[in-house]
């Protein structure tokens, strides 16, 4: 596991949108809304999505999954 693990732009930008995802997810169950928990699940997949891209354009850390010694982590 990287020094960098989930500490990241890309990381707690995911993981914040997806909080208010489930949030709005999880307020729209005692209010009887169907479509607002659907629209939590689509933020949730948003969130997802906004993280890879962050990731892909180099705000993810590390992206060569090695150690310094240059054996992998895997």
């Amino acid at each position: 596991m990287s020094a960098s693990h989930g500490n990241t732009p890309a990381a707690w930008t995911a993981v914040s949108i997806m909080f208010v995802g489930f949030l709005i997810s999880g307020l729209a169950l005692p209010f009887e809304l169907p479509w607002l928990f659907f629209v939590g699940l689509g933020v949730v997949v948003l969130g997802a999505v906004v993280g890879e891209v962050m990731s892909m354009m180099g705000m993810g850390g590390d992206q060569d999954h090695t150690t310094e010694t240059g054996g992998s982590t895997a």
